[in-house]
């Protein structure tokens, strides 16, 4: 067997709108199954979904509260006010901050922003900034990205003769700000048609209602910060991030393609992963290390110099905050198993002093990757005796709402389901930890620890063409609530498998299924090649696409994760160093069982001793439980029956056959009774023979060796044929009849011979039809269907 590393959860679509879908749109039935699973339900929604380019954008002025806004803001413009954009740290919110401004700055306004110090301030509005923007002159905040929470700080801008227009996306608290105006999708009586922008997103929608018209200039800068902040890519976020990356592949931001130029990126191929994995986090970098200002500024510069200054202090300062995440994470991981084990906390929350506030959220994210529990990690300044965190949680645990139970040691936190952030005493940190394991007591099972691979459908290697791989283009922009559509292949062959890379830590891998092939490739994943038996049957999950080599396209498996539901042999009869193959087993699924006493030492497995099961008879061996175990087979067993009795209830998970054997018998010659008949004529021609002296010449003779006649004579001892004294054997007058099984030697070099002839020298698939049907017929039967 090889266990699945995730759950896997096969999607089941509505077969009466998958047939629908295909006689109305005449799309293959596997492409209208994934339409289906992403709420397509009609011919149009089909379209809207596969043509996000030519869909229109939502009227800005649905929004409650838009009108209002607007009309503050254009008053603003018009008296000469100014007008402060409050913005967040990161990339969500720099891009929210670089919309806002522009936007303002085209309608006309005077306009500044502002972004908090991460580390000196924290997130959203604070009362300093507050005062130093009356003190300034502004007479109008607009929030973006933030301010939902901030009830207080608003309250002191009313005092204090400022309006405050928010804008943001977070989640609504129980209370809300007393702002001038809330432009938010998820306000209690929104209507709005779509919930779930960015912060970007509603920004954007707010320049849309102040321009006019759809300001499709900004929707590269958009496109950042809806990818990056990791929102829903469906609906109008669909739209946004789409139009949005087409956009960018040929922005005319100086800063942006400098950013690209230093990264190496061919703007052409921009995509999602490319706004995810290299833009987004030069994004965040420099306000995870510092002022997020240089960010915003590179996104508005008209500068060359400057713009190739920002980006290669950008791509610096993203170098820096890989090694400090390396750094704090590998310090966390250990903090977690020396003193919150897994095993005993369903939530893990881990403080240290020192540790930068600006990674701890990417930290946490490792640790959920690597615990798969739900995470918060705490920076803690003893100084003023706080800790500032960010947490990340796992399906089926509701971050936010499991905070907003503890919002009386809380202060300040916001976030979504599943990423938070938060500031409390460091005096509550254990009473956080305490209650929110709590809380996870009662709402997480052991199968919530497992991660879960949401499957699109299962379908065989013949259904994965070319055709349907380009027509799964169309899928993208990919993200939250649009993942790449996943298949299940069940009980495939591997036709080769080999580890690839320049550290052999990758896996190539040809599945083959009634005639039909598809290469495949699994990333990290090269550990398996030694996991999977040659004849297994694989069930493999993974991602279809495209794969172009020298102007010829092939459809290509990547592959996500992969099981073998059947018991697996692995031959390794033969292998010399067998410690390697030990210690590379799990020590707790591992199994080690011998049959004779001295193999141990034979292999010099010392080390294992203690580990090792003896079987010295057959009820030993009956006693023996395998289930689910990795059994490794040390030597040969003394007779079919110890077999047998190993295997009586089930077979194991995996059966490696070493069968080690001192001494072999199968290439010794196995007499015939042809050889006995004609020995015996031998000796009675010869009445007496002195087969100590001339044993070895007589065998050379007949071309045997002298084994083989000391053997015969040996037998026919037995049998009572002969007498033997000093080495001179002599015929027995007229002995009585006796078959050749009756010699207790006979009958022991007969089985040995068969039990090799079995166990060492049979082709693979015969070892393991001989193993397997120890078991039972219809246990091969069924492990090989």
């Amino acid at each position: 067997m090889l266990i699945a590393k995730t759950r896997w959860d096969v999607k089941r679509p509505d077969e009466n709108i998958v047939k629908y879908l295909v006689e109305q749109l005449r799309i293959d039935p596997l492409i209208a199954t994934l339409l289906v699973h992403r709420g397509v339900r009609t011919a149009e929604e089909a379209n809207a979904f596969l043509y996000p380019l030519k869909q229109p954008f939502h009227d800005p002025f649905l929004l409650d509260g838009m009108k209002r806004a607007i009309e503050r803001i254009r008053q603003a413009i018009r008296d000469g006010e100014q007008i402060l954009v409050y913005g967040d740290y990161d990339a969500d919110g720099v891009s929210s901050t670089t919309v806002m401004v522009s936007a303002l700055k085209e309608a006309g306004a005077i306009v500044d922003f502002y972004i908090p110090n991460r580390f000196t301030e924290g997130y959203g509005p604070n009362e300093k900034a507050f005062r130093w923007a009356k003190e300034q002159g502004f007479s109008l905040i607009v929030t973006v990205d933030n301010g939902i929470a901030a009830v207080k700080e608003v309250a002191l801008a009313n005092e204090l003769g400022m309006d405050v227009i928010i804008t943001d996306h977070h989640e609504p608290g129980p209370a809300l700000p007393e702002a001038y105006e809330i432009i938010h999708p998820k306000k209690p009586g929104s209507t709005y048609p779509f919930r779930e922008l960015a912060g970007v997103g509603v920004a954007f929608k707010v320049a849309h209602a102040l321009l006019g018209d759809v300001p499709r200039h900004f929707l590269d800068v958009v496109a950042i910060g809806t990818i990056a902040d990791l929102v829903s890519l469906t609906g109008e976020n669909r739209i946004l991030a789409a139009q949005g990356l087409e956009q960018l592949r040929n922005t005319k931001r100086i800063g942006l393609r400098a950013l690209c130029k230093q990264c190496g990126i061919d703007a052409e191929k921009i995509d999602e992963q490319t706004v995810g994995f290299v833009i987004a986090p030069r994004m965040n970098a420099v306000g995870r290390l510092g002022e997020a200002d240089p960010a915003v500024r590179l996104l508005m510069t008209e500068d060359e110099e400057e713009a190739k200054k920002l980006a290669k202090e950008m791509d610096d300062l993203n170098r820096e905050r890989q090694q400090l995440v390396a750094e704090i994470a590998e310090e966390a991981a250990q903090m977690v198993q020396e003193q919150f084990p897994p095993s005993e906390n369903k939530v893990l929350v881990v403080a240290k002093e020192g540790w930068n506030p600006g990674v701890i959220g990417i930290v946490a994210s490792r640790l959920v990757e690597q615990f798969y529990r739900p995470t918060i990690v705490l920076s803690v300044d003893a100084e003023k005796g706080i800790a500032k965190g960010s947490a990340r949680s796992i399906h089926g645990f509701d971050m936010f709402s499991s905070l907003s139970t503890c919002r009386d040691i809380l202060p300040h936190f916001g976030g979504h389901p599943m990423a938070a952030g938060m500031t409390l005493s460091i005096e509550d940190i254990d009473e956080l930890r305490q209650r929110l394991n709590a809380l996870a007591d009662d709402m997480l099972t052991d199968d919530d620890f497992t991660p879960i691979t949401s499957i699109d459908a299962v379908c065989s290697v013949s259904d994965l063409t070319i055709e349907i791989a380009e027509q799964l283009e169309k899928f993208a922009p990919f993200g939250v609530g649009n993942a790449k559509p996943l298949f299940l292949m069940e009980n495939v062959s591997v036709e080769t498998i080999r580890r690839v890379g320049a550290d052999q830590s990758h896996l190539k891998v040809v599945f083959a299924q009634n005639g039909a092939t598809i290469d495949s490739v699994g990333f990290g994943i090269g550990y398996l090649r030694d996991e999977i038996a040659p004849d297994a049957k694989v069930s493999v999950v993974g991602e279809l696409v495209v794969n172009e080599w020298n102007h010829l396209r092939k459809p290509q498996l990547m592959i996500y994760d992969m099981a073998v539901h059947e018991c697996q042999l692995f031959d390794l009869r033969g292998m010399r160093d067998v410690r390697s193959l030990i210690a590379s087993l799990p020590p707790d699924k591992r199994m080690l069982i011998m049959f004779r006493e001295d193999t141990a030492d034979a292999l010099g497995l010392e080390a294992y001793k203690e580990e090792i099961c003896y079987a010295a008879s057959v009820e030993e061996a009956s006693q023996l439980c395998l289930d689910g175990r990795y059994v490794v087979l040390l030597d040969m067993p003394p007779s079919l029956e110890m077999i047998k009795m190993l295997l009586r209830s089930s077979l194991p998970a995996r059966i490696y056959a070493l069968f080690y054997q001192r001494e072999t018998h199968f290439f010794r010659t196995l007499p015939t009774r042809e050889h006995f008949k004609w020995f015996y004529a031998f000796l009675r021609k010869q009445g007496v023979f002195n087969l100590a002296k001339y044993g070895g010449q007589l065998a050379r003779a007949r071309g045997w060796t002298e084994e083989t006649v000391l053997f015969m004579a040996k037998v026919f001892l037995e049998l009572e044929f002969i007498t033997q004294r000093d080495g001179v054997v002599s015929l027995v007058p007229q002995p009585a009849k006796r078959d050749l099984s009756e010699s207790p030697t006979y009958r022991l070099k007969q089985a040995q011979y068969e039990l090799e002839s079995l166990f060492l020298y049979s082709t693979y698939e015969q070892l393991k039809r001989c193993l397997f049907e120890m078991k039972g017929s219809q246990t091969y039967e069924e492990a090989n269907a």
